[in-house]
C-alpha cells in the first residue's frame, strides 16, 4: 500500500477496519493495495482496472461491457453456501452450515496466498440510502475488479460515511478473493467455498467469480441483514418495492414477495407504475407507520426472456446507450445476444464456452445454448425509464400493502386479503410454489417457501415469523397483506389469467387500501366483488370481464385448500411456532371445513358467500 492509499486508510480514524485490511492483507499477500473513496476519479479507476486485467471487454455500444464467468461458475453454489456455527442451532427449517473452527481453518487455507500477483480492492458501500436510519454500513475486499465494479453499480459508495462512524465496528465486512485464474476464470472450483460467519457480520468467498457467489453485498448480506433485523426489530425481506398509481394521481407503495419465477419483477414492473426496488427491502416503524427502502441502487438480473414485447422498460435499457454489463450472454460483432429476446440470434460468436456456434456441444454431449439460462445483466435503477421518483429517499417511502405469491396450478385463488394482520403473516408464513422446467428435478412439486425466503433465512423460522406478527405493535397505520397467485389452471391444464390480469388485481388491492371497494369474507380472507373487478378490466384492460371468469377464478377449491392445510400442518408439527401462527392455521382450517359441511359441496362459488 503506497501512502495515498495509508493516508485513505487512516482517515477513516476506525482501528476495526484498519485491523481487518492488515490480517486480509497478511492472509491473501496481494502485489498491490488500492483503496477506493467515493470520488469519481477512484471509482472510474476501478471500471478501467477491469477492462485492463480482462474481466470484463467494451461492447459497440457505449458503456456496455461482457464479463464470462467459468463454464462451471454460472449460479449460487448452495452446496458450498454454508453458516459458521460455534453452536448447535434449533432453526426449525434445514440450513448448510459447519463447525466454526473448522470451517474458518478451511477457507482460510483456500485464501492465504489467493490474491499472489493480483491487486486488492478495499471498497466502502452503504446498503440503502446514504445519511439514512435504515443504512447498514458494508466494507468489501476483492481481488476482482469486476465484483468491485457491478457492486459500483448495486450500491452506493460509502467511504464518507466509514468516516461517521466514528470507530464503531458496526459494519458487515466481505472477503473475496477469484482465487488461481486461467484464461481470467477461476479454475478451482472443487475449492469454491462461501462461509458466513453470522457471529461477527462476516463473510468469506474464495474460488469463485459468478456475482450470486462473489457479490458480499447481493444475497450474502443479505442473511447478515435478516440475523440483525430480527435482533433490532425491523424487517429484512426479500421483496420488491413500487409505486403503484391509482386515481386522481394517487400513488400508494406496495412490498412483494415472491419465489423464483413467480410473477416478482413482472409486478414490479407492471406498465403504468413505477419502481423502488426488484429484490431487496428493509421495513421500520417511523412515526408509527412502516416504511421501506431498497438497499440497492441497480438490479443484477437475469436476462433470458427479456424482450421488447414483455420487458419493455427493462429491454430499453439494455438496448441504449448506458453503463451495463452483460454476463454470460453471447457476443458477436460486439452486440449482446440471448435466449428468449425475440429476435434473430447469430449462428455464432463468443459465449460463455469460448467460441461458440449453433450445435456445439459441452463435453457430456449437451448442446450448449447461445447464452446461459442464468445470464445476467447488472444495470443502476436510474436507467429505467419508470424508476420512481423517491426510489432514493433516505427516509423511505410508506407501505400500505404487502403482496405474497407462489405458483400455483390448483388451489390459491389470484388475490385474496387478509382478515387481519396476523392472517396475512400466516398468509406469507404458508406460501408453496410448484417447480418449473427451468428447475432440476421432477416438474410441478410444491417446495414450501415461507415468504418467499426460505434459502435466506439465518434465524430460527418461530424467531423470524414472531418478528413478523409482532411488527404491528404501535403502529398508527397498519398495511394490508395479500396473497397472489398468476398460475390458476381449470380442469384441462389452462391458465385462467392473462399476463396483465395482475394489473387489476394490483389496483384492486390498492382502492382497497382506501375502503374505496367492497369485499366478499371468505374462510380464507376477503375477495373482491365481480362488479367491481369488471369495471377495472375496462378502465385498465379495456376488455370485457365475464360473470363465468369470476366464477372459475374466485371459486374456492374446498378440498385443495384442506389439503394444503394438512401439508402445512405436517411441515410445523415439529417446529417451535408462535401461538398466534398455530392459532392462524388452526382457525383457516376450521373455517374451510365449517363451509364445506354448511354448502357440502367440494368447491365453493364466490356468490354463494353473500348470503352469509
Amino acid at each position: 500500500m503506497d501512502i495515498i492509499d495509508l493516508q485513505k486508510l487512516e482517515k477513516l480514524n476506525n482501528q476495526h477496519v484498519i485491523k481487518i485490511v492488515e490480517e486480509t492483507i497478511q492472509l491473501c499477500k496481494p502485489a498491490k493495495v488500492t483503496m477506493i473513496t467515493d470520488s469519481k476519479e477512484d471509482i472510474n479507476y476501478v471500471r478501467e482496472l477491469a477492462l485492463n486485467n480482462g474481466e470484463e471487454k467494451k461492447l459497440k455500444m457505449e458503456g456496455h461491457t461482457i464479463h464470462f464467468d467459468g463454464y462451471y461458475d454460472q449460479a449460487r453454489d448452495k452446496a458450498n453456501t454454508r453458516y459458521l456455527l460455534s453452536k448447535d442451532v434449533d432453526w426449525g427449517i434445514k440450513v448448510n452450515s459447519i463447525e466454526k473452527d473448522k470451517g474458518l481453518k478451511e477457507i482460510y487455507s483456500f485464501l492465504d496466498g489467493s490474491m499472489n500477483g493480483k491487486e486488492m480492492l478495499v471498497r466502502f458501500f452503504s446498503l440503502g440510502p446514504n445519511n439514512s436510519v435504515f443504512s447498514l454500513k458494508a466494507l468489501q475486499i476483492t481481488d476482482s475488479a469486476y465484483v468491485a465494479h457491478s457492486e459500483d453499480i448495486l450500491y452506493r459508495p460509502a467511504y464518507e460515511e466509514f468516516k461517521k462512524l466514528n470507530g464503531s465496528p458496526d459494519f458487515f465486512f466481505f472477503l473475496h478473493s477469484a482465487g488461481r485464474l486461467e484464461n481470467g476464470v477461476s479454475v478451482d472450483i472443487d475449492k469454491r467455498r462461501i462461509y458466513i460467519d453470522l457471529e461477527k457480520n462476516r463473510v468469506y468467498s474464495v474460488n469463485n467469480q459468478y456475482a450470486g457467489n462473489s457479490l458480499g453485498l447481493k444475497k450474502l448480506a443479505f442473511r447478515l441483514a435478516i440475523k440483525k433485523a430480527n435482533e433490532e426489530g425491523w424487517l429484512a425481506e426479500h421483496m420488491f418495492i413500487m409505486g403503484v398509481h391509482g386515481p386522481n394521481g394517487r400513488i400508494t407503495y406496495f412490498t412483494g414477495a415472491y419465489p423464483s419465477a413467480c410473477g416478482k419483477t413482472s409486478t414490479a414492473m407492471i406498465p403504468g407504475q413505477t419502481v423502488v426496488g426488484d429484490d431487496i427491502a428493509y421495513l421500520r416503524k417511523i412515526d408509527g407507520v412502516i416504511r421501506a427502502v431498497n438497499m440497492e441502487s441497480g438490479i443484477f438480473g437475469i436476462i433470458h426472456s427479456v424482450n421488447l414485447e414483455n420487458d419493455p422498460v427493462i429491454y430499453q435499457a439494455l438496448t441504449t446507450p448506458g453503463e451495463v454489463i452483460f454476463s454470460n450472454v453471447l457476443i458477436n460483432n460486439g452486440v449482446p445476444y440471448w435466449g428468449g429476446m425475440k429476435k434473430d440470434i447469430p449462428d455464432k460468436g463468443i459465449n460463455f464456452s469460448g467460441e461458440w456456434f449453433k450445435g456445439k456441444k459441452d463435453k457430456q454431449g449437451k448442446e450448449i445454448p447461445c447464452s446461459h439460462k442464468n445470464a445476467r445483466y447488472t444495470l443502476r435503477l436510474n436507467e429505467l425509464k419508470n424508476i420512481d421518483s423517491k426510489a432514493n429517499d433516505s427516509g423511505g417511502v410508506p407501505v400500505k400493502a404487502i403482496f405474497y405469491g407462489g405458483r400455483d396450478s390448483d388451489t390459491t385463488i389470484p388475490i385474496v386479503e387478509s382478515l387481519t394482520w396476523a392472517h396475512g403473516v400466516f398468509l406469507g408464513a404458508t406460501v408453496e410454489s410448484e417447480t418449473t422446467a427451468a428447475t432440476l428435478g421432477t416438474r410441478g412439486v410444491r417446495k414450501y417457501n415461507p415468504m418467499a425466503n426460505l434459502d435466506f433465512i439465518s434465524v430460527p423460522l418461530g424467531t423470524y415469523i414472531e418478528n413478523h406478527l409482532k411488527f404491528t405493535k404501535n403502529l398508527k397505520v397498519i398495511p394490508k397483506i395479500y396473497a397472489t397467485n398468476y398460475f390458476l389452471k381449470d380442469e384441462i391444464g389452462k391458465y385462467l389469467n392473462g399476463k396483465m390480469d395482475k394489473r387489476v388485481w394490483l389496483l384492486w388491492a390498492e382502492g382497497r387500501a382506501y375502503s374505496e371497494f367492497e369485499a366478499i369474507e371468505t374462510p380464507v380472507g376477503l375477495i373482491p366483488k365481480y362488479e367491481d373487478l369488471k369495471k377495472l378490466f375496462i378502465r385498465e384492460l379495456n376488455k370485457d370481464y365475464t360473470r363465468v371468469e369470476y366464477i372459475q377464478q374466485f371459486s374456492l377449491r374446498i378440498i385443495n385448500y384442506l389439503k394444503k392445510m394438512e401439508r402445512m400442518n405436517k411441515i410445523f408439527e415439529n417446529i417451535e411456532m408462535p401461538a398466534a401462527f398455530t392459532e392462524e392455521l388452526k382457525a383457516q382450517t376450521e373455517r374451510l371445513k365449517l363451509a364445506k359441511t354448511k354448502y357440502e359441496e367440494d368447491i365453493i362459488f364466490p356468490f354463494q358467500f353473500l348470503d352469509i
